[in-house]
Order: structure tokens, then sequence, then C-alpha cells
């Protein structure tokens, strides 16, 4: 399994789970069928080069465009 998908940061990134889910999915078809990785592939699987243009901040939801809700504020847990 991929370590940063593990992690809450990628999660947070995109404004949930599912919707991390809808954008690797999209993302990782784009490439089979054919579209250029934004980061070099280094020998990794498509699902690896898509986890790290997330990280990189290359691809991402489009708020503005989309019907998708906007992600909710993540709240101190200290607080």
């Amino acid at each position: 399994m991929i370590e940063a998908l593990k992690s809450e940061e990628i999660v947070n990134k995109v404004g949930g789970r599912f919707k991390l889910c809808a954008l690797i999915q999209r993302r990782v078809v784009e490439l089979m069928e054919g579209g250029r990785p934004l980061v070099e592939r280094n020998g990794r699987s498509d699902l690896e080069v898509v986890v790290d243009e997330i990280l990189q901040e290359k691809i991402g939801i489009d708020w503005d465009s989309s019907d998708l809700p906007g992600p909710r504020p993540v709240l101190d847990a200290g607080r």
C-alpha cells in the first residue's frame, strides 16, 4: 500500500476520502488512456504517480467548475 494514502494530509488536500477516491480514479483513467504524467514516473505505477501529483498539488478538484461542494475547513484538534 502507498504510505501517503494512510495520511490525512492527502485526504484534507481534496476535501475527503470520497473526493480523493474520485480524483484518483479519474486521473488513473487519463494516464491509462495515454495522458502524460505531471511528475517523473521513475518506474512507479499509475496510482503512485497520481498520489505524487496530488501531494505536489499538480492536480486537484476545480471547485469553481465542479458541482461538488468545496472542502470543509479542517478544525484544529487542540481546540
